[in-house]
């Protein structure tokens, strides 16, 4: 049987953090042709060298992350603000016009932007973050809508919980605390796992995901609904 990805080949932006790693791992398990990109994409010169490189592109998986500023929002500084924004948000403009012109040209493409679900709900001491996060989630929708047409598919996971070494490392995960805040605020009661994670990213990645238009996928474990 010919895997759902087979030839596909596919981009991932900071192939060696967050969630990059696995998300490597899977889409190829899945048949595609991974492109694992350590460019600096903040700035246009790493972009563009990116897409050099990776020349054809048919699904870019844009996986960006910084750890999490905890500052209240009456002490979050102008740096702190223009950092976050610099690695999450500048980068996707610059992402989507490196690939999405070919795409429309084929009409064909997927874009998957690996967000927080951190943009669904309020969390104390996360503004800076959560506004980054937010303005990703944002641009997905607008984009979406807008190359649907062209028959290329722009969507967001929304995640929070999910086992990866940026945000929930092994030493985090040993903690008795942690443990209890994941059974009082998680319903699924733990954390998400990688693997999990990343199959839904294949998935989204496939043809039979070829419906889904500007969507934000919050992945979970249900802690926006509480």
């Amino acid at each position: 049987m010919t895997p759902p990805l087979h030839g596909l080949r596919t981009l991932v932006t900071q192939a060696d953090t967050f969630m990059g790693p696995v998300l490597c791992e899977v889409l190829a398990e899945h048949g595609a042709t991974v492109i694992a990109s350590h460019h600096d994409v903040r700035h246009a010169q790493g972009v563009a060298a990116m897409a050099a490189a990776a020349g054809q592109v048919d699904i870019l998986v844009a996986n960006l992350a910084v750890p999490a500023p905890s500052s209240l929002a009456t002490e979050a500084s102008a740096q702190e603000w223009r950092d976050t924004f610099a690695a999450m948000v500048d980068p996707l403009p610059l992402l989507f016009q490196a690939v999405l012109p070919a795409m429309i040209a084929r009409r064909s493409g997927k874009i998957i932007v690996i967000g927080s679900a951190a943009a669904l709900r309020g969390v104390k001491r996360t503004s800076t973050y959560s506004a980054a996060r937010g303005a990703q989630l944002a641009y997905v929708q607008s984009v979406g809508v807008e190359v649907a047409p062209h028959n290329v598919q722009v969507n967001a996971v929304a995640q929070n919980f999910v086992e990866n070494p940026t945000y929930f490392p092994a030493e985090v995960q040993a903690m008795p605390k942690f443990q209890e805040r994941l059974k009082r605020e998680v319903p699924l009661g733990r954390l998400v796992s990688a693997r999990e994670d990343a199959s839904f990213v294949a998935y989204l990645c496939s043809a039979p995901a070829n419906c889904f238009v500007g969507q934000v996928f919050p992945l979970c474990g249900g802690w926006v609904l509480r």
